[in-house]
């Protein structure tokens, strides 16, 4: 089953990778962050990419989605919404500080990707938030998104389920 997912996914990016390119030599990959020391690119479309995407296992309720989103171009690029199907409902989150307490609420404007640059999507930071879970998400699973780019091609990636304590964020109703 993992040998098939990996052959679907490896195809979505030599196609993307092909649709993207208006000339027929190979693309140059986008540079990497610095944190990332594998190719670890899972797509591009339109000069955006997404490194090291993974889901935080849940059982159910909500969860998020992290990775480094990257622009290969020379204009900002602005993700204004997402969708995947273990989730009905997908916001664009970030966590700020509000009465001395870090909160988590919708980012107005969506993410902006600079040019040349990178977001990062992190725990305790800006990320992906799936509310209403559709099923469990266990460590290795492999969960598909598609991100809405403004005024441009979407971009779709697959993101893997992982266990993650970290700062011990919980994305369930009512925690504190």
């Amino acid at each position: 089953m993992f040998s098939r997912h990996a052959l679907v996914l490896a195809a979505t990016v030599v196609a993307l990778t092909a649709c993207g390119s208006p000339t027929a030599e190979p693309a140059a990959p986008a540079a990497s962050p610095a944190t990332s020391t594998s190719a670890s690119a899972v797509a591009a479309t339109g000069g955006l990419s997404i490194t090291d995407p993974w889901v935080k296992t849940t059982k159910k309720g909500m969860t998020a989605a992290f990775g480094t989103l990257v622009n290969g171009t020379d204009q900002p690029i602005t993700i204004v919404s997402g969708t995947s199907p273990l989730s009905s409902a997908i916001e664009l989150h970030e966590v700020v500080e509000n009465d001395g307490k870090m909160v988590m609420r919708p980012k107005e404007g969506g993410f902006v990707v600079p040019a040349h640059g990178t977001h990062l999507l992190e725990p305790g930071g800006d990320h992906i938030m799936l509310m209403d879970v559709t099923k469990e998400v266990l460590p290795g699973a492999q969960i598909p998104f598609t991100l809405q780019v403004q005024g441009g091609q979407p971009l779709e990636f697959t993101a893997v389920g992982k266990d993650f304590a970290g700062g011990e964020e919980d994305y369930q109703p009512g925690h504190k």
